[in-house]
């Protein structure tokens, strides 16, 4: 995989490293950004691609928050920036599907990697729209165990943000076999629980 130079997360010393698909656990919106913000930031300062989907803002509120000396806008201008809603990527049609999530994150990442000239690419999920009755969300740790394939496939980094607020212990569980690191409370942990997609399906079936 090209591009093997880790980076920082924005958070004092933490640091990721290329294919790595981080679970970031926190508790209501300021925390949400306390760890979202700082990650984006860091990317643009560092001319990294970012990614991402927001569910419970929509991308101008967000696109607002991040300021702070940078030209948000620009990068949205240049491309270097792209966010969309859930509805707009993880809910299109209505319902969500695995092939076709991943197939959006391989027609994004991919030509930024390939044909746009970024090195490394930060993508980000806000995951609550899951908890939604919507046909397909009951295949969500199935395609976190997935995004464990897609995730090495390129020199990035793909942070879940999940809201303990929002998500019960049964799931947490289950997101912990999904995700091979943990961000909690401002580190980044080697998680325990992790399985391996082929680990996770035979352990499912």
């Amino acid at each position: 995989m090209a591009g093997t130079t880790s980076r920082s997360l924005g958070l004092s010393g933490v640091s990721v490293e290329p294919g790595d698909h981080v679970c970031a656990f926190y508790v209501g919106q300021q925390e949400r950004d306390d760890v979202l913000l700082p990650y984006v930031r860091d990317g643009l300062h560092a001319g990294d691609k970012c990614l991402g989907i927001v569910d419970s803002n929509d991308p101008a509120s967000l696109i607002n928050d991040l300021g702070n000396g940078i030209d948000v806008h620009a990068c949205v201008e240049s491309h270097q920036l792209e966010l969309w809603k859930s509805t707009d990527s993880y809910l299109r049609d209505g319902k969500f599907t695995i092939d076709r999530m991943v197939e959006f994150w391989e027609e994004t990442v991919g030509p930024a990697v390939r044909t746009d000239g970024f090195d490394f690419v930060r993508v980000f999920g806000e995951m609550t729209w899951s908890l939604r009755d919507m046909p397909g969300v009951e295949y969500l740790t199935d395609y976190e165990s997935e995004v464990n394939r897609f995730a090495p496939k390129y020199p990035q980094v793909i942070v879940c943000l999940y809201d303990l607020r929002e998500f019960g212990g049964g799931l947490l569980m289950e997101l912990l076999k999904t995700h091979p690191k943990v961000l909690l409370g401002g580190l980044v942990l080697e998680n325990p629980h992790y399985l391996s997609p082929d680990e996770y399906l035979s352990a499912k079936s």
